[in-house]
């Protein structure tokens, strides 16, 4: 079957239009024509026509097999501008203006954060990540994504495997760069008896990790594995959520400083450790609201050893289930608003029925930005720019920062 694909979906497939309906088609560019095998509603075993002027060598050897990422076969000029259109048309799906003010895009090898799978073969260990859509283990040796300190750890990473995996059952690594060497959390492991204990620690020693959690239980902490925030040195807790790349978050950092402007009072609402609560915090009052207990205790700890602050408080709060109210953000003449995938439904209807004057909001999902930017500006606010941040480079994935401003 030939088709011309017509666009990107949001997964970064192509669309192609047929007479009974769309066809979904991987690794392809809009006003390619492209050949392949029709099975129900894909196109497989895809062959370039006519291929795009975007299309360009992927950069990493391991792109064809591994799943990691979906966009390597584009130029980066292409992705920003589809990046970017991916905001304009969930705003444009609510009747929205979409005032976007470009794209920032982390460089390679700068991923600070990556979940690996390994699992126990006949000849020793095999890690990575998975094929796309597959349960199938692709080896990354040369990834283009990742951090050094985290291909570094790779050695180490299949150690821990060799101790504490089986054959029969696959390991999920969480590994995170901090100042005092990897931080790794693992889970889908053998029980943990006295033994492996002793033996994963000199794993741990030997190969300079940080901290090593196993099925939520720290077994090893030779360091601290610090992040700095500001000027806050924050140990945060296993697993705990951190922007993904250095270059990410300092520029969702400068678009909320930028939105924010100067304040007395900024609520830092699902503040998490603190990422935007310290850099704000060396001017200005910040209150932050976190639902993880262990994030906050984590954030507390830094605020007391932190000098030259301003007043920081916080309080451990289910923001889904207990948003702040319009009164109680009456104290605050500004907001910051970082919630995960799900956005932030329940607290943007609440900000909409108080007077905040600025909101600064961050989201990793445009879809749900959407809905929650159309509670605001339903209720007299006006969306001032967005910003898109991609660091999750040669991936579908978009972040951003808007501004939304009281119309009073």
């Amino acid at each position: 079957m030939r088709v011309t694909i017509d666009r990107l979906g949001h997964l970064g497939d192509g669309l192609a239009t047929v007479s009974d309906g769309t066809v979904y088609v991987p690794g392809v560019l809009p006003g390619e024509v492209v050949e392949g095998d029709l099975n129900g509603d894909k196109l497989m075993n895809v062959r370039i026509v006519t291929p795009s002027a975007d299309r360009i060598k992927a950069p990493c050897p391991h792109a064809r097999t591994c799943g990691g990422c979906q966009l390597q076969h584009v130029a980066d000029s292409f992705v920003e501008a589809w990046k970017a259109s991916v905001v304009s048309s969930a705003l444009a799906a609510h009747g929205l203006p979409h005032p976007i003010r470009g794209v920032a895009t982390s460089p390679p090898h700068s991923r600070r954060r990556a979940v690996f799978s390994a699992r126990r073969t006949k000849s020793g260990v095999l890690i990575g990540f998975h094929a796309r859509g597959s349960d199938t283990l692709v080896a990354i040796p040369q990834c283009r994504l990742l951090h050094p300190d985290l291909m570094t750890a790779v050695t180490g990473l299949q150690d821990l495997a060799m101790i504490g995996g089986s054959r029969s059952a696959e390991l999920s690594m969480t590994v995170t760069r901090s100042e005092a060497g990897p931080d790794v959390a693992v889970s889908g492991g053998k029980p943990l008896d006295s033994e492996m204990r002793m033996a994963l620690a000199r794993i741990v020693e030997k190969h300079r990790f940080a901290r090593l959690t196993w099925e939520g239980e720290v077994v090893a902490l030779r360091d601290s594995p610090i992040q700095r925030f500001g000027r806050a040195v924050v140990t945060p807790p296993p697993g705990a959520f951190l922007q993904a790349t250095l270059e990410g978050e300092t520029a969702l950092l400068d678009a909320v400083r930028e939105a924010l402007g100067p304040q007395q009072r900024v609520a830092d609402l699902f503040a998490g450790s603190g990422t935007f609560t310290f850099p704000i915090a060396e001017t200005t009052e910040v209150h932050c609201v976190e639902g993880d207990a262990a994030m906050i205790q984590a954030l507390d700890k830094a605020a007391r050893n932190t000098q030259g602050l301003r007043r920081i408080t916080s309080e451990t709060r289910d923001l889904f289930r207990r948003p702040l109210q319009p009164d109680e953000l009456m104290r605050f003449s500004g907001v910051v608003l970082d919630p995960p995938r799900a956005g932030a439904e329940a607290q943007s209807r609440c900000i909409a029925r108080s007077t905040v004057p600025v909101v600064a909001m961050v989201s990793c999902n445009p879809v749900t930005f959407a809905r929650d930017a159309g509670i605001l500006v339903s209720a007299g606010y006006a969306l001032d720019w967005v910003r898109v941040v991609d660091q999750f480079r040669w991936s579908t994935h978009v972040e951003l920062v808007a501004r939304f401003s009281h119309l009073s």
